[in-house]
């Protein structure tokens, strides 16, 4: 199993939607224009389509400054905690244009796992869309991409996971469904993605 984060286990969508607003509106860009362009990508490769003018690196850093600030507004997606529980006998990672030190300090505060395998946007060259982080995911644990089952909210990650050969679930927490169509299978919480799971045979019933 592989599991975006944002969107996914960790609810992120309100703090990260006033620090690309912020952002926006403090460098003259339409907030909206901007925060499509966000979803399942890396901050600095957002930031290269919206402002190409800027230096990406350093306007990384503002938004990393910009997010620290959203830290305790960041709460586990309803259903993270037993999913994750159920699935402490199986391997799985999670694949995110994340930051690191921010996506683990969440993590710790929310008292959610961290897998052994965690693939961050720093990770790879090419982030999603591109398929790398999840293969990278899948070399990590030891298995063929194919072999893994993705739960991705954004459709710049159903891509990179489909592109990589993986089952994707489409999670509709921040997009509708008709929006994740490259995805195999599509729940709207996580609730859901278990019994996909129990019905699938990859996870024990209750």
């Amino acid at each position: 199993m592989l599991f975006d984060v944002d969107g996914v286990l960790l609810d992120s969508a309100a703090a990260h939607r006033r620090v690309w607003n912020s952002w926006s509106l403090a460098r003259g860009l339409d907030p909206e224009k901007v925060w499509q362009l966000t979803f399942g990508r890396r901050p600095e490769d957002t930031v290269k389509d919206a402002a190409a003018h800027l230096d990406p690196v350093v306007e990384r850093q503002v938004l990393d400054g910009l997010l620290a600030r959203e830290r305790d507004s960041v709460l586990p997606v309803d259903g993270a905690a037993d999913l994750l529980k159920a699935l402490s006998d199986s391997p799985w990672a999670i694949v995110t244009s994340g930051d690191r030190a921010f996506v683990e300090s969440r993590f710790a505060a929310a008292g959610l796992p961290l897998p052994t395998v965690r693939v961050y946007g720093s990770d790879v060259e090419h982030a999603k869309p591109a398929p790398d982080c999840f293969a990278l995911a899948a070399s990590r644990l030891g298995v063929d991409a194919s072999a893994c089952l993705v739960v991705e909210d954004a459709p710049a990650g159903i891509c990179a996971a489909v592109t990589a050969g993986c089952a994707v679930i489409g999670l509709t927490t921040t997009h509708r469904e008709e929006s994740l169509r490259q995805a195999h299978m599509w729940a709207a919480s996580l609730t859901e993605v278990r019994n996909l799971l129990i019905t699938h045979g990859l996870l024990a019933g209750p």
